[in-house]
């Protein structure tokens, strides 16, 4: 198999500035929900879905976490790293994560505190480009997330030291097995090294895939008087 003959043509829907809400967080909401199937699109679009999908033939898609993004962070060297996280949160301060705060993420955020996160939609052929300032959210918020968690979930933060090196997969077994024996059937609190972050964005970039690789692409960028103004970009 050649992967340069691996190349998807997108053909389903344009984008124009007329479309963009004023507040990137509120365009990425209107992005967001109709990738969760929470909102409905318009009758055109919807025609277009199908149509494209019967003509190519293309089978229907697994389900996919729709809140799972590539978050890239930096040490103070400028040595990147990127892995896959899962937005917990989105409001007006920004974009919320939650992770062990010994993690090489976590490392990364305390020498760097900046990042990047990309969420990317193929069955909506759209991506979201995402670049601001890393903070941690107040211990109580994280606190009271960390209680909606499953309970495997919850054990799982004690017993994983994320990023650390370990001989074997019976390391972890043992961990696991030895907070499910501390904690039995009680309350699990928050491990004091684990919690939220919240990236503020400075620059929001929302691309829709168009025929030929002539995308639509606009980018939101904070302007000195922290009005967001909005310019297209070249594909």
């Amino acid at each position: 198999m050649r992967l340069a003959n691996l190349r998807r043509e997108y053909r389903l829907t344009g984008l124009s500035r007329v479309d963009l809400a004023a507040d990137p967080m509120v365009q990425f909401q209107n992005w967001f929900e109709h990738a969760a199937g929470l909102r409905r699109g318009g009758r055109l679009r919807k025609f277009l879905v199908r149509f494209y999908k019967l003509l190519f033939r293309l089978p229907r898609p697994p389900a996919v976490e729709v809140n799972a993004a590539t978050l890239a962070t930096a040490n103070q060297d400028g040595r990147p790293a990127a892995r896959v996280v899962l937005l917990k949160d989105f409001d007006e301060r920004g974009f919320v994560f939650f992770t062990s705060y010994d993690s090489r993420k976590g490392h990364d955020l305390a020498e760097n505190p900046r990042a990047a996160l990309v969420f990317y939609w193929p069955d909506q052929e759209r991506q979201v480009c995402i670049e601001g300032a890393v903070t941690k959210i107040p211990r109580e918020e994280s606190e009271a997330y960390f209680k909606t968690r499953p309970r495997g979930s919850r054990i799982g933060a004690w017993a994983s030291r994320q990023s650390e090196v370990i001989t074997d997969r019976s390391v972890l077994d043992e961990r696991h097995r030895e907070f499910q024996a501390k904690y039995g059937d009680g309350e699990i609190p928050m491990p004091p090294n684990w919690g939220g972050y919240v990236l503020s964005p400075v620059r929001v970039e929302f691309w829709q895939g168009r025929p030929g690789r002539l995308h639509d692409r606009f980018c939101y960028s904070r302007a000195p008087d922290q009005r967001w103004r909005v310019d297209r970009l070249s594909p």
